[in-house]
């Protein structure tokens, strides 16, 4: 959630005119991230989120927008996309898609324990089972065929030990994808990047997930594997810590009990989950966009992660 197209208040304040959320009475661009830009916009009516998509076009947004609105009429705490009074949810400012949302409550928990851990992992699997049902397809656009086609760009980058690593691990999952476990896997909508930053918490209470902007259609599988390596590891190390992935799974497993393959594939799919972080870190920090107040993440974090993963396989066996 960098800044990469300035918006003035006057743009802002006619968007949330035309959205009858009253009168713009502050608005502040919103630090951290890597995709789109962000405002914070307060108005007498209440807060919310001004997004403006830099890589997303409006032909690919309806899906992103509309799953948030879909997961909301289930009873999901997501950001639910304002309309306008044609109905629409995708607008344009400054000659950019963009979309307004309503500003969640509470903060981001980013020293998890178990009980944050249990709660992201209970509503994770509603939002699966929520989104069932949903209408509209599209894959996730950062999985298995973008990897292979961008870990030829950052290898160059690399030293040899880390370039030995990425192949060899990008071969396996090509050779997992391949597998009769992994076509049996379940599958629907999924967030694809829910990380401590992207969800809400009023102390012990979830409050919200949001930032749906890499969602697609996938395993959910690889998913709750996103989660367990950033919820359920040592930040410092990336160290698997198995009580806060077994509360997490336990939570889970309750509201939709994992099947055989997906109990089979669990150690492959959290190297899935490291492998396309690795990738997508290494390409932002070597081949970075200009933004004002952009700070790329540390790509190491999760090599250190996948070596774990691969050192150390986690067994569902193990934590339900």
């Amino acid at each position: 959630m960098a800044v990469f197209t300035e918006v003035s208040e006057a743009q802002a304040n006619d968007l949330l005119q035309a959205l009858n959320l009253g009168q713009l009475t502050a608005l502040r661009g919103i630090e951290g991230g890597i995709e789109n830009t962000n405002y914070f916009a307060t108005t007498e009516q209440g807060e919310y989120v001004l997004t403006l998509f830099e890589r997303l076009t409006h032909a690919q947004l309806p899906f992103y927008l509309l799953l948030m609105k879909h997961l909301a009429g289930r009873g999901i705490p997501v950001p639910d996309p304002a309309a306008n009074r044609d109905g629409d949810v995708l607008h344009t400012v400054a000659g950019k898609p963009a979309a307004v949302v309503n500003k969640l409550a509470g903060k981001s928990q980013l020293q998890p324990q178990t009980v944050h851990a249990a709660a992201v992992g209970e509503m994770l699997a509603r939002m699966h089972l929520a989104g069932a049902d949903y209408n509209r397809s599209q894959p996730n656009l950062r999985g298995l065929p973008w990897w292979n086609e961008t870990l030829p760009v950052v290898l160059p980058y690399l030293d040899e030990s880390q370039s030995s690593l990425l192949r060899s691990e990008l071969a396996f999952q090509n050779h997992t994808a391949a597998s009769a476990a992994y076509a049996a896997l379940p599958r629907g909508p999924v967030h694809a990047d829910l990380f401590r930053d992207n969800v809400m918490f009023d102390g012990e209470r979830l409050t919200g997930f949001f930032d749906f902007y890499f969602a697609g259609v996938d395993t959910w599988l690889f998913d709750l594997a996103v989660c367990l390596n950033d919820w359920c590891i040592d930040l410092p190390t990336g160290v698997h810590d198995a009580e806060r992935a077994q509360a997490m799974l336990k939570a889970y497993n309750q509201v939709r009990p994992l099947s055989a393959a997906e109990r089979e594939l669990l150690p492959a799919l959290l190297r899935a989950g490291a492998l396309r972080f690795w990738i997508s870190r290494l390409w932002d920090y070597h081949l970075p966009r200009e933004a004002s107040m952009l700070t790329p993440h540390d790509p190491t974090h999760f090599e250190r992660v996948l070596r774990g993963r691969v050192d150390h396989p986690v067994l569902a066996s193990a934590l339900i």
